[in-house]
């Protein structure tokens, strides 16, 4: 099975067949797909104009999707190897459990759904490296009030999400499921207290 950087370099071939390049960036995302695979093709087609369902698209579209998605992947590498640091050092001093705070990690493990949106047709429209660095910056900060990568105030609770961890805090500006570490108690409360309203409002 080819890895990320093989299927980058069919990508960038310009002998290759445009089918297969555009198949290739696909198959990149199921490799790397930090908003979920079809949320994360839908925001690099909208970034890059390109059809969905193009079989041959402009092959420096294609191109520009796939330096966006390395950028973004480099991002993420820089974070793995310091949360396994991290971890060796909390290792070194006893702590041999993960916490809750590494709940987030664990389920974004390979960089899928880093930033997931439940919704594939709603997502951040920053550059994929621009939202993991806004996230990861707020994952070492104090927890907030609001988005992290849009910073919207409207953050609402789900009970239905289409993947791990099935319900949590959803911006209704950008979509991002909102990890549970970078918010305050009392605004996971808030959400919860929105998404109550919404289905008093629904009975």
């Amino acid at each position: 099975m080819a890895g990320f950087r093989s299927l980058a370099r069919q990508v960038r071939d310009p002998r290759g067949d445009l089918a297969l390049r555009r198949y290739s960036l696909r198959k990149c995302l199921e490799r790397f797909a930090p908003y979920g695979h079809r949320a994360t093709w839908q925001h690099l087609c909208a970034r890059h104009g390109i059809g969905p369902d193009d079989r041959a698209p402009d092959p420096a579209r294609l191109v520009a999707a796939l330096d966006e998605l390395e950028e973004a992947r480099d991002v993420w590498l820089a974070y793995e190897e310091e949360f396994a640091e991290r971890r060796k050092r909390e290792k070194h001093d006893g702590l041999r459990r993960p916490g809750a705070f590494d709940d987030w990690h664990r389920r974004t493990w390979g960089g899928n759904g880093i930033a997931r949106c439940d919704d594939p047709a709603v997502h951040p429209v920053e550059p994929l490296g621009e939202v993991l660095r806004r996230l990861i910056t707020a994952l070492g900060a104090a927890p907030g009030a609001v988005c992290p990568v849009c910073q919207g105030k409207r953050i609402v609770w789900r009970q239905d999400l289409a993947n791990e961890p099935w319900f949590g805090p959803v911006c209704t500006g950008c979509g991002v499921v909102v990890p549970r570490p970078v918010l305050t108690n009392e605004a996971v409360r808030a959400a919860q207290r929105i998404r109550g309203r919404e289905l008093a409002s629904v009975a």
